[in-house]
């Protein structure tokens, strides 16, 4: 079981090796690539400090634009929402020469929040929202980074607590029902909410609401959000002056007398 999750730590690396190896890489819709680097850069120059927070963010962009470019990545909990945990962990490790025996163990601890939120409520966007993916991986990443910053298994499960509650109601609006706009940079902000939970949590500061009873909102939330906000690519960004452009332009065009912005192949 351990040399399964070490190599789930392997193709974690490699998701970010990739999605830092050319600058110049586009996804085939264009809407993405490339900005990994740029924000990898941007700490290089020394415009802002290399620290965790920072590097978290380059590494989820990484991996997210490893996945729209048909990359391999792990699925943390889902593709969409695959960057956080590998950026947070990974980084964190980085910075703080955490060796990888720890990391797995903080591994099968985010998992275990995961199967968590996926008995209770759920990790489909489909179904619940973003708040299901990239709010899940928030919580998957501030639980195993309190683990890595030495907490308690109660100090983990608080700071998934506050990483979900802070995403709770997140919409799944995906541009031309492609899983790069708005979900790509939802993955690289997902690293700061899951760093600074971990970080509140480390200092002993609770969520007034329990996990298991953040979780029971969370499905709560998942059923009332309209379906326009459920992966449909039906309502907000996608619906955008811009979003719809965007998916013309892809070939998709709007059904006849649809006001909502549902978009076929033409």
């Amino acid at each position: 079981m351990r040399t399964h999750m070490h190599e789930t730590l392997r193709v974690m690396r490699e998701a970010i090796a990739a999605g830092l190896s050319d600058k110049d890489a586009r996804s085939h819709s264009g809407m993405s690539g490339g900005n990994a680097c740029r924000m990898k850069s941007f700490i290089d120059s020394g415009s802002i400090e290399d620290n965790v927070y920072n590097r978290a963010t380059v590494y989820a962009l990484a991996t997210s634009e490893t996945n729209a470019n048909m990359g391999k990545i792990v699925a943390a909990p889902t593709a969409g929402a695959s960057g956080i945990l590998p950026a947070v962990l990974i980084a964190f490790s980085e910075l703080n020469r955490v060796d990888d025996e720890r990391v797995v163990d903080a591994l099968y601890l985010t998992g275990d929040i995961g199967m968590k939120i996926a008995k209770t409520a759920s990790l489909s966007g489909a179904e619940c929202g973003c708040q299901a993916e990239c709010g899940s991986a928030a919580a998957m990443a501030a639980a195993g980074l309190a683990f890595l910053m030495g907490g308690t298994y109660e100090q983990s499960e608080n700071a998934a607590a506050l990483a979900l509650k802070s995403l709770l109601g997140l919409v799944c609006d995906p541009v031309a029902g492609l899983v790069e706009v708005p979900c790509i940079k939802r993955n690289a902000t997902g690293t700061s909410v899951a760093i600074t939970s971990a970080n509140m949590s480390m200092a002993g500061i609770e969520s007034v609401i329990p996990f298991d009873e953040v979780l029971v909102a969370m499905k709560q939330v998942g059923r009332t959000m309209p379906e326009q906000l459920r992966e449909t690519a039906q309502g907000g960004c996608a619906v955008t002056a811009t979003g719809m452009r965007i998916a013309r332009s892809l070939g998709l065009k709007q059904r006849r007398g649809d006001e909502s912005g549902t978009f076929v192949r033409e």
